[in-house]
Parts: C-alpha cells; structure tokens; sequence
C-alpha cells in the first residue's frame, strides 16, 4: 500500500473514532470514551509518523537532484516530445513545478536534471 493511501485510511479510522468518542462521552459511557481516547492518540502518533517519513522521503529525493550538476528549463518542444527527450539524455530526471519535489526546490517551470550537459 502506498504511503497516501495508508495515511487516508488511518485518518478516515481517526475520524470515525472521533465521531464515536463524541458519541460515548454522550452517553457518559466512560470504558468506551477510554478506549476510544487510547485508538485516537496511537492514530495521531502513527500519522505524524508517516508525514515525517513522507517529509524525509522527498528531502532525500530534493538533495539527490540538488547535487546533480547540470540542470536547465525544458522548452516546451522538449516537453511536447519528452520520449525522444529522456532517450538522448542518459540519467535524466524531470521535475514539474506542481509536483511535492517541485515545490520543495521552488520551481517555477518544468526543470530536467542530468549528470551531463544536454
């Protein structure tokens, strides 16, 4: 399961136990308000440690693309044919603007990377 589908669920389990805890302190059923207490801080916990690793994840990703050394705008031909593109250019790596590792560098336009010149 991928790292976002994995943090939708746990946050559709986090809001479903809310519901129910609001429920139980209703009732003023106090081993049911406890046990839901407990479900939702082990769920909090378990989210912040999926956005770290999500964090920590693209961090790595920006530094490998940071130490390339060469890096240039793609045009928008390169961009309509970006198949003959990747083929010319051996290790190439596109980043689009809107992406996570995008907006962590701050582009502002599609960027290749490459350890070559192209």
């Amino acid at each position: 399961m991928s790292g976002t589908n994995e943090l939708q669920q746990i946050n559709n389990r986090l809001d479903k136990c809310r519901h129910k805890l609001a429920a139980a302190k209703a009732r003023n059923d106090r081993p049911v308000v406890n046990q839901f207490e407990d479900e939702i801080k082990k769920l909090t916990k378990k989210i912040a440690q999926l956005k770290h690793k999500q964090s920590y994840d693209v961090n790595q990703e920006r530094k490998a693309l940071v130490d390339m050394p060469f890096r240039r705008e793609i045009t928008k031909a390169e961009q309509a044919d970006m198949g003959k593109l990747k083929k010319s250019v051996k290790g190439l790596v596109v980043v689009h603007p809107m992406t996570k590792v995008g907006k962590e560098l701050r582009l502002e336009v599609m960027t290749g990377f490459a350890p070559k010149k192209f």
